[in-house]
């Protein structure tokens, strides 16, 4: 298309474009928090009619920490992931908080966590329960894409505060923790290759919890239907990033249950060892899960630039959502 240039001349968009490219989204810093406290199997096995052959054998799971709170988790990852990305707290332009374990019922944490950082921004929490971090990572890089030049982004829940720990079928899953990235405008071709969000409210009524209450889940009815939103996210995020699950060189799941990871990856032709996994020592931490993960996995030298990196979750609502990222860390 040939347009009107600033002095009258003509000029050719795409010649314009390649002169001054458009600058994308990308991650340039991260860190995770986890509260002190750290409740094993063994210890719930004083508590409940349970056991630690029992639990891993169902969930793979082997601890978890307690006792946390949203906003100060956040706060501490947070304060991490922005030193690690040399970004001052004042430049940052908009703060995603993804959970549902929210400090209070108004106001939204993510504006405690927004003064506790010294921030001046806009600041919002996301609830798609575990999917949640991944609702964030798409939203933030669409505002990436709109101009916006910092981002923070955070998965933070405190599912020990609405766990039943009377409750030996759920309460052996849940735990707390955080994740942060920093979210810059400043790579030169896109890391966001292909996304996809779903939400089917048809299962609303088989993982819940009301105001004031605590968890409730049908966990046969999870189960079946986690491993089809995984499946399903994860293929339609590949098919709109154009790539083949071999070209995947880390899986990201959420950290819920082995069996649900282990039968959803079966599906997809994805080897367990290829998955990122913190579940045997955080258990299920809804939002913060996949930040986790992917945070252990950077930590160990999983991920290398250029390799693709597939983010992949589902939770209450029941929400799911995938997402196709090229990894493309700072230079410096």
């Amino acid at each position: 298309m040939v347009t009107l240039g600033p002095v009258g001349y003509t000029v050719d968009d795409k010649a314009q474009e390649s002169e001054h490219p458009m600058a994308h989204g990308r991650i340039t810093g991260w860190a995770t928090h986890l509260p002190e406290r750290r409740l094993t199997n063994h210890d719930l096995a004083e508590m409940v009619d349970t056991s630690d052959e029992w639990i891993r054998e169902r969930s793979g799971i082997g601890a978890r920490h307690v006792d946390g709170r949203v906003s100060e988790m956040s706060v501490i990852a947070s304060r991490d992931a922005l030193a690690m990305a040399k970004v001052d707290p004042t430049d940052v332009d908009l703060l995603l908080l993804a959970t549902c374990t929210s400090d209070q019922q108004f106001p939204a944490s993510s504006s405690v966590v927004q003064h506790e950082l010294g921030m001046s921004c806009g600041a919002i929490d996301i609830n798609a329960a575990c999917s949640g971090f991944v609702y964030g990572l798409v939203t933030a890089m669409q505002f990436a894409e709109g101009g916006v030049e910092t981002i923070l982004l955070v998965g933070s829940d405190a599912l020990s505060g609405i766990t039943d720990w009377t409750d030996r079928s759920t309460c052996v899953l849940f735990g707390d923790g955080a994740g942060a990235v920093v979210i810059q405008r400043s790579a030169d071709t896109p890391t966001l290759l292909g996304w996809d969000l779903m939400s089917d409210g048809s299962a609303a009524g088989v993982l819940w919890c009301e105001h004031g209450g605590k968890i409730f889940m049908n966990g046969k009815e999870v189960f079946r239907r986690a491993v089809l939103a995984l499946e399903a996210a994860a293929t339609n995020a590949l098919a709109q990033a154009g790539v083949d699950i071999d070209d995947v060189a880390l899986v990201v799941p959420h950290q819920a249950n082995i069996r649900i990871i282990d039968a959803a990856l079966k599906r997809l032709g994805i080897p367990l060892e290829k998955a990122a996994m913190v579940l045997e020592r955080t258990g299920n931490t809804s939002a913060a899960s996949i930040p986790l993960a992917l945070v252990d996995a950077l930590d160990h030298g999983r991920v290398m630039p250029n390799d693709l990196v597939l983010l992949v979750g589902f939770g209450a609502g029941m929400s799911s959502a995938a997402a196709v990222v090229r990894w493309d860390p700072p230079t410096s």
